[in-house]
């Protein structure tokens, strides 16, 4: 991989800016919490994975900052913080976790010796990142399996090293399967509105000189009739207990289109992103964003003013149409309420 999506500075956050690639690669120095809060909710940084990573550093950051003041006014900030980071984005639940785990540190260390706590704070994001790469290579590694030479592979948004940590999840399973030595084509979905596929995924792609074809979003199912497609690999922002799964909008569609093909549809994405409260996709909540993302390309407006514009970040795919979701723990198959629970709960 020849870029990073994030890393830990000591006293500030570098992150890629997703929303200049693929034509320039800059990235962005978040020196306190909200510069990193703002670059999530702007989508500078995004994939789930990725931003709960960002999330953890973030509330890191924070605690750098406050550490200064009084103990007992330290946690009443941090705790202003984690609730601004829960802010940023409602759906995907990677965010919310990380930020458990941070939350779980300022409640049990000694909070009177905040320099202390600041450090702990400082490992544990640290430790978020680490366990992400780990994680993703693991997924990798499962799911190669799944692709055969001369495959068709169709992926949607983007599920890769900018996604998360590094490697990736979909992507990972894709770049596992290459790194074999298998031999395959990567038909790349452009995922309007913001393009994640187009800019993102095939970027990725070409960084790693696997063989890729953009398509749009409406030629899928023409590709599965025509025989080119041998699976769907897709990430996930939220998995439900009974394996309903919030992906990108548009995720649905290519599940029902593969469905009728007979095509193998596949999730991958860690355990972190399984949401055993919630019992069905229809509890997810759906990030609803800017009607400008749909209504302008290339900062210029493209739907006449007066139409009305729907633009929901994520869908939601019921369990029925998945094939199987590959996580770091190996590939679950169905029933997947009792696999999901056997994996996360032992």
């Amino acid at each position: 991989m020849k870029f990073k999506t994030i890393e830990w500075k000591g006293n500030s956050v570098r992150i890629l800016d997703q929303r200049r690639l693929p034509n320039v690669v800059q990235y962005l120095t978040c020196k306190d919490a909200f510069s990193v809060a703002r670059a999530i909710r702007t989508m500078a940084i995004r994939g789930a994975p990725a931003i709960g990573v960002a999330a953890a550093m973030g509330i890191a950051l924070a605690a750098k900052r406050l550490q200064s003041l009084r103990p007992e006014v330290f946690q009443k900030e941090m705790e202003k913080v984690c609730y601004q980071m829960e802010q940023t984005r409602p759906t995907a639940v990677n965010l919310f976790w990380a930020i458990e785990r941070m939350r779980r540190i300022l409640q049990v260390f000694d909070s009177k010796n905040v320099e202390g706590l600041t450090l702990k704070l400082e490992r544990e994001a640290l430790r978020i990142y680490r366990e992400d790469l780990k994680v993703n290579r693991l997924i990798g590694r499962h799911g190669r399996v799944l692709i055969q030479p001369g495959h068709g592979v169709l992926t949607h948004c983007n599920a890769g090293a900018l996604a998360t940590a590094g490697y990736g999840t979909a992507l990972g399973v894709i770049k596992g399967a290459w790194a074999e030595g298998k031999r395959f084509h990567v038909y790349v979905d452009e995922t309007r509105p913001l393009l994640q596929g187009a800019r993102l995924t095939a970027w990725e792609l070409v960084q790693e000189r696997i063989p890729c074809t953009v398509i749009t979003d409406s030629m899928a199912g023409s590709l599965m009739g025509q025989g080119k497609i041998g699976l769907v690999l897709v990430g996930a922002d939220r998995i439900a207990r009974n394996g309903d799964t919030a992906n990108k909008i548009g995720t649905y569609s290519l599940a029902v289109l593969a469905d009728w093909h007979r095509i193998p549809f596949y999730v991958a994405a860690p355990t972190s992103t399984v949401d055993l409260r919630l019992s069905t996709g229809e509890e997810i909540p759906i990030e609803e964003r800017a009607r400008e993302e749909v209504a302008h390309v290339a900062h210029k407006r493209i739907v006449p003013k007066g139409a009305e514009i729907l633009n929901p970040a994520f869908d939601v795919t019921p369990s029925r149409l998945i094939a199987a979701i590959i996580t770091e723990k190996g590939i679950l198959r169905k029933p997947f309420q009792k696999n999901l629970n056997r994996v996360l709960l032992g």
